[in-house]
């Protein structure tokens, strides 16, 4: 049986810790764009995704979505999933790709995480040559971090840094010379950080 072209599709937000009674929301889904979202929590593992599909609820973004059992074949998920990049370790860290850096604590939950995209780091402080993303990319390029995976929800590799307490005090003593008050009120809890991640958006 082949999949159908367009799937009914309900979704409420997420509740963790009680039932929730906010309203149910409809939603008709082709199947491409429910693969999209279930790689984006699942990766690239096709007996996950098999197994998603047949319950027929994901949480995706803090909302519930809910389908009919969708029954898909081992072949027609693998031709589904072919025009998806896989992740490739032997991708080499470029600074110039970079659009976004995670800052977090250690953990496999960070208690901490800051983002930052390249337009708002980028800003220059007042009679400042540097700005703070480019001690973040520098970092990089002299401690070459390691490939992460890929993220289909980002569609970008991960890279990733582990850094030491000198480092982030260091990196925070950046911050303080080179970020705009704006940003620096963002980055308090930079010398709590211990690991950098390199969000690199893939262009092929």
């Amino acid at each position: 049986m082949s999949v159908p072209e367009t799937i009914p599709v309900r979704y409420s937000e997420e509740d963790a810790e009680y039932v929730s009674v906010r309203p149910v929301r409809r939603q008709t889904f082709r199947f491409d764009e429910l693969i999209d979202m279930v790689l984006s929590v699942t990766g690239k593992d096709p007996e996950r995704i098999q197994k998603i599909l047949r319950t027929g609820t994901v949480v995706f973004h803090f909302f519930r979505y809910r389908w009919e059992s969708l029954e898909v074949s081992a072949a027609e998920l693998a031709g589904a999933l072919a025009r998806y990049p896989d992740a490739d370790p032997g991708r080499a860290f470029r600074a110039e790709d970079c659009a976004a850096i995670l800052l977090e604590s250690a953990g496999s939950s960070p208690r901490h995480s800051i983002e930052l995209d390249r337009k708002s780091a980028g800003r220059r402080r007042l009679f400042r040559g540097r700005s703070f993303w480019e001690s973040l990319l520098d970092l990089a390029r002299a401690t070459r971090p390691e490939y992460g995976g890929y993220s289909y929800s980002r569609r970008a590799d991960f890279y990733r840094l582990a850094i030491s307490a000198e480092q982030a005090a260091a990196l925070f003593a950046a911050a303080e010379r080179l970020a705009p008050r704006g940003l620096r009120a963002r980055l308090v809890h930079l010398p709590e950080v211990a690991r950098i991640v390199y969000v690199c958006p893939r262009s092929q």
